[in-house]
């Protein structure tokens, strides 16, 4: 048998190899929202607005009941999640720094594996975007000085009861993945894996601010509005501003929350922001009909997930950044063949397992130097129990702006342990979810014990002081190339950012302040 001959039988064996394992590996499409509160995925939350395509997930599928953002900030939460690594293992401190563009995420190792791969809409995962307040803002944390940097909460109505397209662009990205599953992956001989990345339902930019503003307007139509059961939203408790701990000060302040709201506003914006997430939960719809439509849906796992949730007023904040659930609390459900179905999940994930789960639903080995664990064994009754067990706890981290120390969360059982910095110059917090769902009672003095228990536990994870150190030399070397790159310039950019109406009435104080910490040897 001559070489040409037994070259075309490897080939052959090879062609018929792969033909058999695509037939057998299922599609995987993944729909990431933005700011999504994972509480509205589960009872009594879910009570509050209709979401018809996330209860679908949730009765065919299976429902992480306590699933965590690693870090509650766009680009550092999604770099985790495409990376499958803690951010403090990616340097991705805030929304400018991330991950490297030639970073291997799990959608790179699927195409290299055979699958047709497609990611759309919003991705955020990679260094150098965002706007340059919120670089700045994040750099200058450690300053001392107060300065609102973000527009005051405010909910907008637009359009009637027929007007269903708010937030064009996401719209306009759902319709080109629904195409897509029609015109390309219905007839594709490869498995697909396609992923949408929604921007809803985080609020949109305040127009009357300018083009630098954060996004602090909750805006929907009445249409969305009659999906929300106002007569159930509630009006979350307070601390006052005199008792909250110092970094949720810092937070309430730069968020611009730290003026009266009445009880209307407060109703108005949560009721707003429920309804923005029913248009989110319609644009997962429409891929899930294409799927449908396609017959590629009985041979699809379909994951919905978001990366961090939103405070909506709750511990008088907006917007993210928090440790609290709101904020750190995302949606985790997953449905597909050969998953269980109706299964609600109780143990404690996190993004970081989405890289490892995907790959092996896919059967593809992930390899080591994840933070993550596959979810699979959760989720199929056939699947081999991992021979690497699943810790019981989760991490989340922040390092970015509107919070003026480098910031951890523990959640491990009935325990939420948050500690900053270098875990002794400002006092950590721990809340017990079980009896304090609000988290309005910081009970680290009352359970000594479980404090250290809980600190040496994170020091085996990570050694914070030091990432914390590394975050704050990082700040000012970046702060300082920056403003070195500005010359002449550097003065009226810095005072026309986000916070340039606080920078105005004191603006040889807060120069003054960014000169003692710049060149301070701490």
């Amino acid at each position: 048998m001559n070489k040409l001959v037994v070259a075309l039988i490897v080939l052959l064996h090879n062609y018929r190899q792969s033909i058999c394992q695509n037939a057998t590996r299922p599609n995987i499409v993944m729909v990431m929202s933005d700011a999504f509160d994972g509480r509205l995925s589960f009872d009594p939350g879910s009570k509050l607005v209709q979401l018809p395509y996330i209860n679908y997930l949730r009765e065919l599928g299976s429902n992480f009941l306590n699933a965590y953002t690693n870090s509650p900030i766009c680009c550092p939460s999604r770099a985790a999640m495409w990376s499958g690594q803690f951010v403090h293992l990616t340097e991705s401190w805030n929304n400018y720094k991330c991950l490297n563009e030639n970073a291997t995420t799990w959608m790179d190792l699927l195409e290299k594996n055979g699958y047709h791969t497609k990611a759309m809409g919003k991705l955020d995962y990679t260094s150098g975007s965002h706007s340059v307040s919120n670089r700045v803002e994040a750099w200058t944390r450690d300053v001392q000085f107060l300065l609102r940097q973000e527009g005051r909460p405010v909910s907008q109505l637009v359009g009637n009861m027929s007007t269903v397209r708010i937030m064009q662009k996401d719209w306009k990205n759902t319709d080109t993945a629904t195409q897509w599953i029609h015109q390309t992956a219905a007839s594709s001989q490869q498995p697909f894996a396609l992923y949408l990345g929604l921007n809803l339902p985080h609020p949109y930019k305040t127009d009357s601010l300018g083009p630098a503003a954060g996004g602090s307007t909750f805006r929907t139509s009445p249409y969305w509005l009659t999906k929300v059961s106002s007569e159930l939203i509630s009006v979350p408790k307070w601390l006052p501003m005199a008792a909250m701990h110092p970094v949720d000060y810092y937070s309430t302040f730069t968020k611009n929350c730290s003026g009266i709201f009445t009880v209307e506003e407060v109703k108005s914006i949560r009721a707003f922001y429920y309804a923005m997430c029913a248009e989110a939960d319609a644009m997962l719809g429409q891929v899930i009909s294409a799927l449908r439509d396609t017959d590629l849906l009985k041979n699809t796992v379909v994951i919905f997930t978001a990366d961090h949730g939103e405070l909506a007023m709750e511990h008088r904040q907006f917007y993210k950044m928090s440790m609290f659930e709101g904020s750190s609390h995302v949606p985790l459900l997953i449905m597909g063949p050969g998953l269980m179905s109706g299964l609600q999940v109780n143990q404690l994930v996190s993004l970081v397992d989405l890289y490892p789960t995907v790959l092996d639903i896919a059967g593809i080995s992930a390899g080591g130097n994840l933070s993550g664990h596959s979810l699979l064994p959760l989720l199929s009754t056939s699947h081999a129990i991992s021979k690497k067990q699943r810790p019981d706890w989760v991490l989340s981290e922040y390092h970015g702006c509107n919070v003026n120390a480098s910031t951890y969360m523990l959640r491990s059982g009935q325990w939420k342990y948050i500690t900053y910095a270098d875990g002794l110059s400002v006092c950590p917090q721990l809340f017990d979810l079980t009896l304090d769902k609000d988290e309005l009672h910081n009970v680290v003095l009352k359970f000594p014990d479980v404090q250290v228990h809980l600190d040496k536990l994170l020091h085996s994870i990570v050694d914070y002081p030091k990432v914390s150190t590394a975050v704050h030399l990082y700040n000012k070397k970046a702060f300082g190339t920056w403003r070195h790159s500005l010359g002449r310039n550097y003065s009226q950019v810095i005072a026309n950012l986000r916070w340039h109406v606080d920078w105005q009435n004191n603006v040889l104080a807060n120069e003054r302040a960014i000169d003692q910490w710049l060149y301070s040897t701490s």
